[in-house]
């Protein structure tokens, strides 16, 4: 498996070079945007790690070429760039998922196993509960046959929804109804799912985190 990681702070470069080929994966680097979109529209990768904060080209518009390209390399942002806008930016332009600095190294490592899964795996981003389709790659969502668009701000809480988040919704008979539910569930909109130290995978719920794997159980 073969990652790019795009990111001008060298230290923290040689530091994920070094761990992801501990972890048996073909690493190369890039220090600038202007460098990176020449690698990658050269060659292709399994994962794209990419920084924001870019000299000589953002890492916005590396995503955005990149995607302009048709490419569906699976990108992980990783940057100081918290805020909700941010996020929603990243992700419309195209981002598989945001993570933000500093970072807990086995959440970063779960975060690429699970991006990379996806990505051979053709995907992913269509999730069904009784009559509510959501499509959260493309923003879009159907309710009993019927589309709906979906606000950047709706997307992002969609992108990661629980199982309890998915039945409330699905409940909706109509059009109003979901949205009002959406509209009501963006408190945890900003939080994004975390691994914890000792393994367990946390996703946000309607009232914080919640553990998956008890979900599951």
């Amino acid at each position: 498996m073969r990652i790019l990681i795009v990111e001008d702070d060298p230290v923290l470069s040689d530091g994920l070079v070094r761990s992801l080929k501990s972890a048996d994966y073909a690493v190369d680097s890039a220090i600038d945007g202007s460098e990176a979109d020449h690698i990658l529209s050269a060659g292709s990768y399994d994962l794209v790690i990419l920084d924001l904060g870019l000299p000589r080209l953002d890492g916005y518009e590396v995503l955005r070429r990149l995607r302009r390209r048709g490419s569906k390399t699976p990108v992980l942002i990783l940057t100081a760039l918290d805020s909700l806008e941010d996020r929603v930016k990243g992700l419309d332009l195209g981002a598989d998922d945001y993570l933000t600095k500093p970072f807990d190294l086995p959440e970063l490592e779960a975060r690429v196993r699970a991006l990379i899964r996806r990505g051979q795996s053709g995907g992913g981003s269509l999730l069904s509960h009784g009559a509510l389709t959501l499509d959260t790659a493309g923003r879009r969502a159907l309710l009993a046959g019927e589309p709906l668009e979906l606000s950047a701000r709706d997307a992002i809480h969609l992108r990661f929804p629980t199982r309890k988040t998915l039945e409330r919704f699905a409940a909706c008979s109509t059009t109003a109804e979901l949205m009002a539910q959406v509209s009501s569930s963006r408190e945890v909109s900003t939080l994004m799912p975390r691994v914890t130290r000792d393994g367990r995978y946390l996703i946000p719920g309607d009232s914080g985190y919640e553990d998956a794997s008890e979900e599951e159980s």
